[in-house]
């Protein structure tokens, strides 16, 4: 882990998407951050000390999906699937694909392993897997304040983790989509899916893959916008956390689940689809859904 000393920044953009305006100051306590998202090796070792099953790996429950096929009602998760046909709008199951027997052992299906991916971040975890792994290891999931904070690496209102620019001098600093997503992946940078922890350079605080590779869960709810500035310096919010499950349902959707706030982006992310490979991004994912593109990092606070 790494220390990120305390500071008051500029939280969020005007300038991408609606949620992650508007820009306003918040303060943060210094904290201990793990340098990289945790691996597949290290969650591995924690399975191994409690016989952990993650949610991918348990059968869903019937009462908790009324109306649901019981030929639905299978393990699996989703993982990306490139298109083989033209695409028909922008319906995401085009290219996600519920695969029985994906989880976190198996991150491609059944048939696929971690063996030669071990140094990988895990995949194919819940809120809640998160959540238990961080217990045992005597940490905690960061806020989505401290997660910013952290990405941004003391370059407080930077476009970038690294600076204004997405590839400075041609260079790759984040493992993120090159190509017309979700068709078309050049791969200029090496690789179609994740990529070990620590191949791209550190942030400022000497933190890996802040950007791209796998989106990270934070504890915060999720909500549309930020809150407005405060009005006066003596008002900016300290340590803010969003509490509030109920607000963060869609309300469209068919089943009520809270979502939490991801952070960071993954390697799926694209300028031409999803340009969340920017600490202040932030993106909205149900606790019970699991992928093949999200992980985690822990925290630990001293107060």
């Amino acid at each position: 882990m790494v220390w990120v000393p305390g500071a008051t920044f500029m939280m969020g953009s005007n300038d991408h998407y609606p949620e992650e305006a508007p820009v306003h100051p918040v303060t943060v306590d210094g904290f201990w951050i793990d340098v990289t998202p945790v691996t597949n090796r290290q969650f591995l070792e924690f399975v191994n000390a409690t016989g952990h099953v993650t949610f991918a790996e348990r059968k869903p429950r019937a009462e908790d999906y009324p109306g649901a096929p019981p030929s639905n009602l299978r393990a699996g998760s989703l993982v990306f699937t490139p298109p083989k046909r033209p695409l028909q709008g922008t319906d995401i199951s085009q290219w996600w694909i519920f695969t029985l027997g994906a989880n976190w052992r198996h991150p491609l299906g059944r048939k696929s392993s971690i063996g030669a991916i071990l140094d990988h971040p895990v995949v194919h975890v819940a809120y809640s897997d998160a959540k238990a792994y961080a217990e045992w290891a005597g940490k905690d999931l960061p806020t989505e304040t401290e997660w910013e904070l952290a990405a941004r690496g003391g370059l407080d209102g930077a476009e970038f983790s690294w600076g204004g620019e997405l590839a400075p001098g041609g260079n790759h600093m984040a493992n993120t989509w090159q190509g017309s997503f979700p068709v078309e992946n050049s791969m200029d940078d090496g690789f179609a899916r994740t990529s070990p922890v620590r191949f791209y350079p550190p942030n400022g605080y000497g933190l890996y893959d802040m950007i791209g590779n796998v989106w990270e869960w934070t504890t915060d709810y999720w909500s549309v916008r930020h809150p407005e500035a405060a009005a006066k310096p003596c008002c900016i919010p300290s340590n803010p956390r969003n509490a509030d499950a109920d607000a963060s349902i869609d309300p469209a959707a068919s089943v009520k689940v809270p979502r939490r706030v991801l952070k960071g982006g993954s390697h799926l992310c694209a300028p031409n689809y999803c340009r969340r490979y920017r600490p202040a991004a932030r993106h909205a994912q149900e606790i019970d859904t699991t992928t093949s593109h999200v992980g985690f990092r822990c925290v630990r606070r001293v107060r």
